[in-house]
């Protein structure tokens, strides 16, 4: 795939909100999806009258709710999330630095459910939620080409709290909480095809106003390795996620300050475009080593044009 092909992909989705039994950060959900960026992630769309739509259809599953031992901390444990997210991207003349601008908002639907029983209580964990999501703006995207194979991009996201939220719901489709989330993504190709993309993004969080709980900075790092062949581009993706700093909470909760999350994904990854046709990539991630949150499998499909 070739320069002008790569700057026609647009991958950036976002649509997964997790467990309220985890500890890491508030009801162990991680402000923003995990596994967006594989394939291209250096590459925004191109300049266009109307800019790129994207549609990105995910569903994660879990069987585990761990502790900070990487041990089971509830029961017969079932946790599964659909999403459905609608993108819009909009690159334009407009340069800073030498780099393109362009703004962005993602749009997510969500689909949850969960049960499982704390052991030693016996009590159940059982609750299921389905709505929008927290909204997603992006209001800077800077695009660069340092060559002709090599580019990057740098963003800054704002995640605003308008999915439903009740603190006494197990689970919910928002988190009742701003996030900022400055970003840095790169993709090099090589002269024979090889590919190796990378992002690297912060999660720094407001205070919950209804619980007064302040989640920990997140850290994220997600990347995807490939080849290209003719049309396709066959390899490995995955994400490294890791909580920075502690939880905070009123003293008079029962919550204990601390209690960082981490997990590693890793899986096949496989994506297609032929010029004049949609931008169309799959992904199947397992995760390991999961602390402080659940571990499972998540699935993702991707389809991107630009108009």
């Amino acid at each position: 795939m070739n320069h002008n092909t790569l700057t026609s992909i647009m991958t950036i989705s976002v649509g997964l909100a997790v467990s309220a039994t985890a500890f890491a950060t508030e009801n162990g959900a991680p402000s923003t999806a995990p596994g967006i960026y594989g394939f291209s992630a250096g590459y925004m769309p191109p300049v266009t009258d109307m800019g790129a739509f994207s549609l990105r259809s995910s569903i994660y599953h879990a069987d585990k709710s761990l502790d900070g031992k990487g041990e089971d901390k509830l029961n017969d444990f079932s946790q599964t999330v659909k999403s459905l997210s609608l993108t819009y991207i909009k690159m334009t003349e407009h340069t800073f630095q030498g780099a393109n601008y362009g703004y962005g908002i993602v749009i997510p639907f969500l689909d949850l459910d969960i049960d499982g029983r704390v052991p030693v209580a016996d009590i159940a964990v059982v609750g299921s939620d389905s709505g929008i999501g927290d909204i997603q703006i992006i209001p800077y995207i800077l695009q660069w080409h340092p060559s002709d194979n090599l580019a990057t991009n740098t963003q800054l996201q704002i995640q605003i709290p308008t999915g439903h939220y009740h603190k006494d719901d197990t689970i919910t489709t928002g988190l009742n909480h701003w996030t900022i989330s400055p970003a840095f993504n790169l993709t090099y190709l090589t002269e024979g095809g090889f590919e190796v993309s990378s992002s690297f993004q912060l999660d720094i969080n407001t205070e919950n106003k209804d619980t007064h709980y302040t989640s920990g900075t997140e850290y994220r790092h997600e990347f995807a390795l490939g080849q290209h062949v003719d049309d396709w581009t066959i390899g490995l993706g995955g994400f490294f996620y890791k909580q920075l700093t502690d939880d905070k909470a009123p003293a008079s909760s029962n919550i204990v300050n601390g209690n960082r999350g981490s997990v590693v994904a890793i899986g096949p990854e496989v994506s297609f475009f032929r010029p004049g046709l949609p931008f169309v990539s799959f992904h199947a991630y397992k995760e390991f080593k999961a602390k402080n949150r659940t571990q499972g499998y998540t699935a993702a499909i991707l389809v991107s044009q630009s108009f």
